[in-house]
């Protein structure tokens, strides 16, 4: 498993984590721990997780299967602000309250990395620096990020947390790309070209921030998988025709798809299926081609000018 930099080098990441949302609807500790160890086998020791998975319950199994001298080898990142059927958070009070109960729940002494989960209007910047600092000086978080922001939120954030944003983790899939359709389609009056992110790759890029990739399957707001979907047919045909060639599934050429792209983002997967875990882990030692990687994008039904 490849790994990449995060914050010019504060830490070392691989380039795939496992997201741990499904882990309770796993059968009991056992398979919970099979996953973890066969994660850890293929070189995935980053494991994403948030307080409102499964209402906490996603946390508490995976403290509860990890034994504690794993845990070093181990980087935990988990969210916070997301307060169901309420509001989005990120007052003082609320992100170091959330941090303390994944703490409890994930049977930890630290967090490795903390993002906030959506982007909350009401947000006193000075407050989210304070409870950064906080966290941080009391060895209960190392690393910050955010998710689910533009640039300009991401240029706010940092200005008042000492640019400790170092992640910004966003969809992103072949078949939901618009921080791509954009950067493709400048001056075209077309609906790809508009900018709904504030050209946030292009700003993660020059401000070294990283972008981690979450639901890397799905197209839409969780509308489905694009995966042997009949809606993506011309799509499946060219994943099913190089996963041929590269010996790999169409789960790994779409993952392969994402890490070819020379941000060097991180892709979060959420399967709970060993062997799709090892055959997505393949991704990591397939490098597209220029023209695959873009007769998969078209094969999407995106259009180049």
């Amino acid at each position: 498993m490849k790994t990449i930099s995060i914050g010019n080098g504060k830490i070392q990441v691989p380039e795939i984590g496992l997201g741990c949302m499904r882990i309770n609807g796993l059968k009991g500790k056992e398979e919970v721990r099979s996953l973890i160890d066969t994660a850890m086998a293929e070189g995935i020791n980053f494991f994403d997780h948030a307080d409102i998975y499964a209402g906490g319950d996603a946390e508490a199994i995976f403290g509860e299967c990890v034994p504690s001298n794993l845990r070093e080898e181990m980087i935990l990142q988990t969210k916070c602000s997301i307060r169901p059927g309420c509001c989005y958070d990120f007052s003082k009070k609320y992100i170091i309250e959330s941090v303390e109960g994944s703490l409890k729940r994930l049977r930890t002494e630290y967090i490795d990395i903390l993002l906030l989960h959506r982007p909350d209007t009401l947000m006193e910047e000075e407050e989210v620096a304070e409870a950064f600092e906080v966290l941080e000086r009391s060895g209960k978080v190392r690393y910050f990020g955010v998710s689910n922001q533009n640039s300009m939120q991401l240029e706010l954030m940092n200005k008042y947390c000492n640019h400790k944003i170092l992640i910004n983790q966003l969809q992103f899939s072949i078949a939901h790309c618009g921080i791509i359709d954009s950067g493709l389609n400048v001056n075209i009056h077309s609906d790809a070209a508009v900018n709904r992110d504030g050209s946030v790759l292009e700003y993660c890029r020059l401000k070294d921030i990283t972008i981690q990739a979450w639901s890397p399957f799905q197209y839409g707001m969780f509308e489905g998988t694009f995966i042997g979907s009949d809606k993506y047919a011309e799509l499946n045909k060219s994943l099913d025709r190089l996963a041929k060639k590269y010996d790999a599934t169409a789960n790994t050429i779409a993952i392969a798809w994402i890490l070819r792209h020379p941000a060097r983002i991180q892709t979060i997967v959420g399967s709970t299926n060993e062997n799709r875990i090892k055959d997505i882990c393949k991704a990591s030692d397939i490098h597209l081609t220029r023209e695959e990687w873009y007769e998969l994008y078209l094969a999407a039904g995106k259009m180049l000018p």
